[in-house]
């Protein structure tokens, strides 16, 4: 059952804080290994907060040891009610470094208000004023974490992440959709064109259609998760690149197949046709947006391979 906190003794109150020291110096221990390679100025400004956060658990340990002994209770932060609460990393590890700037300053600010409640509850002095000597260093903590929210950062700095941030995003999230969209789009077209030529059915054509956008999808799904760990490249978590790559390769597959669930063969070909062109010039844009591709140059090298596959579809469903 979750306690109150001022049900407290002065010893779990001691622990409770011991704790969350030696908890946010492995939190921000933790930002910093993320941000490292990637953001090395935010990761050197988290390293000196742990030492100072390392700093506070060794003041307070030495104070336990003076007042209570050497065995520190075990009292955990989430058996006590409205303790101080933090995501979890797994959660962290999915932000970036914006993300990660506004968690510090929050955790910052949250464990000023516990050492604040705890100093209040003490009844020993000297607990007192070691609690109220914290929060104030809290509070210096609060407003130099305040400086590291983003806004407040140096242009350079902000610049400097913005470009990170930004290659970071081509690598991870659109080089594996922008591959999963071309193979989808492209190598679907001549299954489902020699099917529609070959058949003239339409529920034909598009379970052929399905079938190949569903397997193409697995299989680039698999193919982006297993090229590497991203560990050397700083491509990112092999999963999401795979469930990027796989959706992608799924949605540029499937595009041109939903039109043949309409019964009539012409009209059907007709707006497929139509769906393969959208989906050519909006590779060729994404190529130009992202890539920096001359969008000529983009549009001519997409609809020529295309064109070649879509032909090659008709030309074998007519043979």
């Amino acid at each position: 059952m979750r306690r109150r906190f001022k049900d407290l003794s002065a010893p779990e109150v001691l622990a409770l804080a011991i704790s969350l020291e030696e908890e946010d110096a492995r939190i921000f221990q933790e930002f910093a290994r993320i941000l490292r390679h990637d953001f090395p100025r935010a990761a050197a400004e988290l390293d000196e907060m742990r030492v100072e956060e390392d700093a506070h658990r060794h003041r307070l340990i030495e104070m336990f040891r003076a007042k209570f002994g050497d065995e520190i209770p075990l009292v955990r932060r989430e058996d006590v009610r409205g303790f101080v609460r933090r995501d979890p990393l797994s959660v962290v590890r999915a932000r970036g470094v914006e993300q990660i700037r506004r968690q510090v300053a929050l955790i910052e600010l949250e464990t000023q208000r516990y050492y604040s409640r705890a100093a209040e509850a003490a009844k020993d002095a000297e607990v007192r004023q070691l609690l109220g000597d914290l929060a104030e260093a809290e509070r210096q903590h609060e407003v130099r974490s305040a400086e590291l929210d983003p806004r407040r950062q140096p242009l350079s700095v902000r610049e400097e992440e913005a470009r990170t941030s930004r290659r970071l995003f081509l690598l991870q999230v659109v080089q594996p959709g922008l591959a999963g969209l071309m193979d989808g789009s492209v190598s679907t077209l001549a299954p489902l064109f020699a099917a529609a030529f070959a058949t003239r059915s339409t529920w034909e054509t598009f379970l052929v259609g399905m079938a190949a956008a569903v397997g193409a999808g697995i299989s680039m799904g698999f193919a982006e998760a297993i090229s590497d760990d991203g560990s050397l490249t700083g491509r990112g978590r092999p999963l999401l690149r795979g469930l990027v790559c796989g959706l992608m390769t799924f949605l540029g597959g499937v595009g041109h197949a939903l039109p043949y669930l309409i019964p009539s063969f012409e009209v059907a070909t007709g707006a497929a046709t139509g769906v393969v062109v959208v989906e050519l010039l909006a590779i060729a844009w994404i190529r130009n947006r992202y890539m920096d591709t001359p969008f000529l140059s983009a549009t001519f090298q997409v609809v020529v391979g295309g064109m070649l596959v879509f032909l090659a579809g008709i030309l074998i469903g007519s043979s």
